[in-house]
């Protein structure tokens, strides 16, 4: 009934597995987050694309990703395992045709195309990557954390690691990036050179594939699937299995809460720019706000899962994004003139909110063994492909809100670079405290509040699912 041990001899769970996995999520990135700096530029600076026509692009692919998303997550869940297991295999069958695809996306001799060819080749290239071989990876990463280990402290440390490699991958490509594809011309500006931005893309297309397939080398999927278990899942329809997951009280809040943090961070990284430029008027310290921003992240990660395995993951989130809360809220009232003093507290919001990123990715795990404890049924990769699809959905959504908040406040856009009124630089500061401040409450509410799944209840879960696996033996 449900998992079981697997048969093999396997090692026991320890550091090989948490940097296997945490390589997944490096690699990962090297594709991922490249595309979200730098696809928009690209195709504007160098293909000569309209913004509004690579933004129905990017919502197109949104489209296709909610039928692949969920069809991967079905494909894990009703698929025979092979001696990789469920999940690893897919990594290992999809992480070439990944790298590649991302690499087609920037190839800087389609600018010589004709405009129609130029936007097919985008549009072709860009869902090829994203919605099919990317999704293909990263539905079966995201999901066989639970099938790693079954123990709560053990996940609760993979969505460290986890986080850990994507913080650092972000870093290197916001820092290193830069640096390879922009010159400054004769008048000083810096523009984008065609022909770097093609090498760099087939340098972390190689990178991604590398570390995916370190990370396929790394870890063990100790818990198997019973071979009855997978024909019990393919008789259970698709429908089915969504209208079960539909009425998951605990993964509807997750997803809530995703949306609400996607909206407070992003809307967070959009506003600081202006807000450094226009209210503090000094551009000069934002890179010391950023690298105090990863630091808080990084000096959560040897604290988040132990505090996780004492309180519970529940437990120490909900405290962490109230600390947050409490100073966006606190900013917002005192109106602070000096940058330094809103960057340290800023500084000490970021390390509360660190612990929910942390282990953001270890709430899943829980969702999956509740599910299963209710049902019967157990559906990783279904859970991890509906997830990832709402998290798609809320960044295409989020990802124009500070654009609307800009032009809500009278932000006047100017090459000039004009003096903005008191009341726009007074809106700018209140978007960037009030409104995550408001988001950050909420993601509080509905953690503590709604959210059912505290440590006694993970426990229960877990020793439940134990139980039945012994008994299946």
């Amino acid at each position: 009934m449900g998992l079981e041990q697997s048969s093999q001899k396997t090692s026991p769970f320890g550091l090989k597995d948490k940097i296997g996995y945490m390589l997944g999520d490096f690699g990962n990135d090297f594709t991922f987050l490249f595309a979200q700096m730098y696809l928009m530029v690209f195709c504007t600076d160098v293909l000569g694309i309209g913004a509004g026509i690579v933004g129905i692009i990017l919502m197109a692919a949104r489209v296709v990703d909610a039928f692949t998303d969920t069809a991967m997550g079905r494909i894990c869940d009703t698929a025979k395992p092979s001696k990789d297991g469920r999940f690893r295999v897919w990594i290992k069958r999809m992480v070439i045709p990944m790298g590649v695809s991302s690499m087609l996306i920037y190839m800087y001799w389609v600018k010589d195309f004709p405009m129609p060819v130029k936007i097919a080749w985008v549009l072709v290239t860009y869902i090829l990557w994203g919605s099919f071989f990317y999704t293909a990876c990263n539905i079966p990463y995201g999901s066989m954390s639970s099938v790693i280990t079954n123990n709560a402290k053990e996940r609760a440390s993979l969505s460290v690691f986890r986080t850990v490699g994507a913080v650092v991958a972000g870093m290197i490509i916001g820092m290193v990036t830069p640096q390879l594809v922009y010159r400054a011309n004769e008048a000083g500006q810096q523009v984008i050179i065609p022909e770097r931005v093609t090498l760099v893309a087939v340098i972390y297309g190689v990178l991604a594939a590398v570390f995916y397939l370190a990370c396929y080398k790394l870890t063990t999927e100790r818990v198997q699937i019973q071979a009855e278990k997978v024909s019990e899942n393919k008789n259970v329809g698709l429908g089915e299995t969504l209208k079960q997951l539909a009425g998951c009280k605990p993964l509807l809040v997750i997803i809530g809460v995703a949306i609400l943090l996607l909206i407070g961070s992003l809307l967070t990284s959009t506003m600081n720019t202006y807000l450094y430029k226009d209210y503090f008027n000094n551009t000069q310290i934002m890179a010391l706000a950023s690298l105090t921003s990863t630091v808080s992240m990084l000096l959560m990660a040897p604290l988040a899962s132990r505090l996780a395995g004492k309180f519970g993951k529940k437990e120490v989130c909900s405290v962490g994004v109230l600390l947050s809360a409490v100073i966006f809220s606190t900013l917002w009232v005192l109106r602070i003139q000096s940058p330094m003093v809103f960057i340290v507290l800023i500084f000490i919001s970021n390390m509360g909110m660190g612990l929910m990123s942390m282990l953001t990715w270890a709430f899943l795990a829980d969702v999956i063994d509740y599910q299963e404890v209710q049902s019967g049924q157990r559906s990783d990769g279904s859970v991890y492909g509906i997830y990832s699809f709402s998290r798609k959905l809320a960044q295409a959504a989020a990802g124009g809100l500070g654009g609307f908040v800009l032009v809500a406040i009278g932000y006047v856009s100017s090459v000039e670079g004009i003096e903005q009124t008191q009341s726009v630089k007074d809106g700018i500061y209140n978007c960037s405290t009030l409104l995550p401040g408001i988001c950050y409450l909420a993601v509080f509410l509905l953690l503590w509040f709604v959210y059912p799944l505290g440590k006694k209840q993970v426990d229960e879960n877990a020793s439940v699912l134990e139980e039945r696996r012994q008994a299946s033996k």
